[in-house]
């Protein structure tokens, strides 16, 4: 299905469900127009745009979730060819920007939460992590929200991250509005990833160190991971 994409060395991906404002921050980050609209699912394939260089291209992946309109098998399909994409390009992408709903994630996550089951977003920011990839959580529409800190805090606890989320700032946490234009936090992450990445491309093998104590110990032990399948399925 997503047969189509550039011949790029480098690749920062926007991830998240449906209808979380993916094509509102491709556009506000590119300054190219995109199809956006109310309805969840407007994006069925991924939209690329190169910027900054040549070599360099942004990917807006299809959402994932709830698709009006959309029969299941197709809903299946794109969340398979999600989970492949990823798998296939993770060499090249230096980013995993995943983004929410910062008013409603929360909830969306404890609802989808149980003793088998993990939230299709979370189980995301862990694959992209196996793969590699480093992921930011791209927590936007934070115009609504009342609580900034209490609600962040929130969103680290459910995805494994020890609050405060202040701590996470230009890494791994970005509270943005792209409606509006806010999106200097996640400016920052980015550029913060492609700096390690470009750092760890010139750096031989046998010299690169792994993450350093500091950044273990801000994370909550992992979950157990399910299998790479359980991705394709609907939460």
């Amino acid at each position: 299905m997503f047969d189509s994409r550039p011949d790029r060395d480098a690749e920062v991906v926007l991830i998240g469900r449906s209808n979380v404002g993916k094509s509102t921050l491709m556009r506000e980050i590119t300054g190219h127009t995109f199809d956006t609209g109310q309805k969840p699912g407007v994006t069925r394939k991924p939209n690329h745009y190169d910027w900054t260089s040549e070599d360099f291209v942004v990917t807006d992946l299809p959402g994932f979730g709830f698709m009006a309109g959309v029969p299941d098998d197709v809903q299946d399909d794109i969340r398979t060819e999600i989970v492949h994409y990823l798998e296939e390009h993770a060499d090249e992408i230096h980013c995993g920007v995943i983004v929410l709903d910062g008013k409603a994630a929360v909830d969306i996550i404890d609802r989808h939460s149980g003793p088998e089951e993990i939230p299709h977003t979370v189980e995301m920011f862990g694959f992209c992590r196996e793969l590699g990839i480093p992921p930011v959580l791209a927590v936007n529409k934070m115009d609504k929200v009342s609580d900034d800190d209490e609600r962040l805090d929130a969103i680290c606890d459910r995805f494994g991250l020890f609050p405060p989320w202040k701590q996470w700032e230009g890494e791994t946490i970005a509270p943005i509005t792209a409606k509006t234009g806010r999106i200097d936090a996640l400016n920052e992450a980015v550029r913060h990833h492609l700096h390690e990445a470009k750092r760890e491309a010139a750096t031989p093998p046998r010299n690169r160190l792994p993450a350093s104590p500091a950044i273990r110990s801000r994370q909550k032990p992992a979950a157990k991971n399910r299998s790479r399948a359980s991705l394709r399925s609907a939460r």
